[in-house]
């Protein structure tokens, strides 16, 4: 089964709000590999397969500067298919020489962490086999540990990096938010997700269909602080699939029961988590 469709309630897409379009039209396209589906002078659309959106860029109108510590998007989190593409992504970053954040080994998976022009934090990952994950009362084992570089760069020689395979998904999305005890009741109780990892008091990770994560919610830099201003760089929202209009009918309810704002537009369905983070809900 896959984690990244129907069955499963999955993150699709992602949209961002960036100050300078260009620079950053030029990043997602050159140094991350994207395709450009489309672009205007004010919006850009990335695909990885040159179909499916998977990152939406667009130009910030009347800027308001985003807050120290204010809730919003920590890491979106691209998926490639093979173990070879990512040693072929490292490779390619090395030789631009474009500045990493870390490099990790997560047990359950091996990841790259990076930043756009504007900040905008990265993680480009592949999964390990699921048979090898670690299961305990419905929890994920998940580590955080020095990621083998070498052993990675071994992989993959046979050609070189040509931009985002296709097959790259939006793995997951990682987002800073206030607190954690109304957090975890709505994406868990409202949106269905389970939880799967506790990662002491400060971050959880809720997941469906038992992958490790879909979002990861932690309060690391912006416990006690401020929802960000609609207007402000960064995380405009980002698209939760679920399974079909039985389940988002379900999951509206719950949500309503609960005192959450629905919001009906020709958009689309979009409704935000009690840090402010705005999500829209799709149907497969």
């Amino acid at each position: 089964m896959s984690f990244h469709e129907s069955p499963v309630t999955f993150v699709s897409k992602i949209e961002i709000l960036v100050m300078d379009i260009e620079r950053c039209r030029s990043f997602y396209r050159d140094i991350l590999g994207l395709k450009l589906l489309m672009g205007t002078e004010s919006k850009a659309v990335f695909s990885a397969d040159g179909e499916a959106p998977l990152l939406t860029i667009e130009k910030a109108g009347e800027v308001v500067e985003k807050k120290a510590g204010s809730a919003g998007l920590y890491h979106m989190a691209l998926l490639l298919p093979e173990r070879a593409d990512l040693a072929r992504f490292l490779r390619h970053m090395l030789k631009r020489n474009y500045p990493l954040q870390g490099a990790s080994d997560h047990y359950v998976s091996e990841a790259i962490y990076l930043a756009d022009p504007e900040g905008n934090g990265i993680e480009v990952y592949i999964d390990r086999p699921t048979d090898i994950w670690q299961r305990d009362e419905g929890e994920v084992h998940m580590t955080t540990e020095p990621l083998d570089a070498n052993d990675l760069l071994s992989d993959g020689n046979d050609k070189d990096w040509e931009g985002m395979p296709a097959g790259t998904v939006m793995g997951h999305i990682h987002l800073q938010v206030l607190e954690l005890k109304e957090t975890e009741r709505f994406y868990c109780k409202g949106l269905g997700f389970n939880l799967v990892n506790r990662y002491g008091s400060q971050a959880i990770f809720v997941s469906s269909g038992g992958y490790h994560h879909h979002i990861g919610l932690n309060t690391w830099q912006s416990r006690g602080g401020e929802p960000a201003e609609k207007k402000s760089p960064g995380l405009k929202y980002f698209t939760l699939v679920l399974p079909n209009e039985a389940k988002r009918d379900n999951t509206l309810q719950r949500l309503k029961g609960m005192g959450t704002s629905i919001e009906e537009t020709t958009g689309g369905i979009f409704v935000q988590d009690p840090s402010g983070n705005r999500i829209k809900l799709a149907t497969a």
